[in-house]
């Protein structure tokens, strides 16, 4: 892969998630905000852009570690990949929200006092659960199945496929404001964590919450890249080629 200034920061990231960390690093959003050139965001983030981009690269021409070869989700027809999105990113969600919320109230009741900002993070972190509980619902009951019924049609040489919602454009719109939200609320969690740095004094459970936060975030981050970057622009294009 060659990475210059003009390149598409999702494109980049699609090819090589290991370039997503580099990215990260950088403070700079490659899921939500992904569809912006690395120029661009260099120059929005007053970032040397010569440094950055020979980063990447090294990364992209890197060879993978013992962890085995960089995964290709690329490359996966679109209904596994919208298996694995609702199987490993949505049970995880769904898992982890009822923990966070139990170590945010706990250190919320404990530290609160002195560490306000607890409450604000705990605001933020229970609207996101309750919106991404019902944004993986609309996925899986609307969007999802949509998707899948268009991967058969396709195998089997049907081009009768209609959307019950007018297009696939449509729920795609609406989910990818949402992950807009979940972003910006998450990039307020991180600011007023401290990018998760548990101040002096604070217990196991305070770490324990900040990690569990952090943790969840990263996975949010390509739970988002995923579906923005890669499968809902590909289901666009499938949905094309019924036409």
């Amino acid at each position: 892969m060659n990475i210059n200034k003009e390149s598409i920061i999702a494109n980049v990231v699609a090819e090589d998630y290991r370039t997503a960390g580099i990215f990260e690093q950088a403070g700079i959003d490659f899921c939500c905000n992904g569809n912006r050139s690395i120029e661009t965001a260099c120059n929005e983030q007053k970032i040397e852009i010569k440094e950055l981009i020979s980063l990447l690269q090294q990364t992209a021409d890197a060879t993978p570690g013992k962890e085995g070869a960089v995964i290709d989700y690329k490359s996966w027809p679109l209904d596994l990949l919208a298996d694995f999105i609702e199987k490993k990113h949505h049970r995880y969600v769904t898992a982890q929200i009822p923990v966070i919320q139990a170590f945010l109230e706990k250190i919320v009741r404990v530290h609160g006092e002195g560490h306000p900002e607890l409450a604000e993070i705990k605001v933020l972190f229970d609207a996101c659960a309750g919106e991404l509980t019902a944004h993986m619902k609309k996925e899986e009951l609307m969007l999802f199945p949509f998707i899948r019924k268009m991967v058969q049609a396709k195998l089997a040489g049907n081009k009768d496929v209609a959307a019950p919602f007018g297009t696939v454009q449509n729920p795609i719109r609406m989910m990818m404001h949402e992950h807009d939200t979940e972003g910006s609320r998450f990039r307020k969690i991180k600011e007023l964590s401290n990018h998760y740095n548990t101040p002096a004094g604070g217990c196991n459970t305070y770490k324990a919450a900040y990690a569990a936060l952090q943790a969840f975030e990263d996975d949010l981050h390509l739970h988002i890249h995923l579906e923005n970057n890669i499968l809902f622009p590909q289901s666009i294009e499938l949905e094309h080629s019924f036409a």
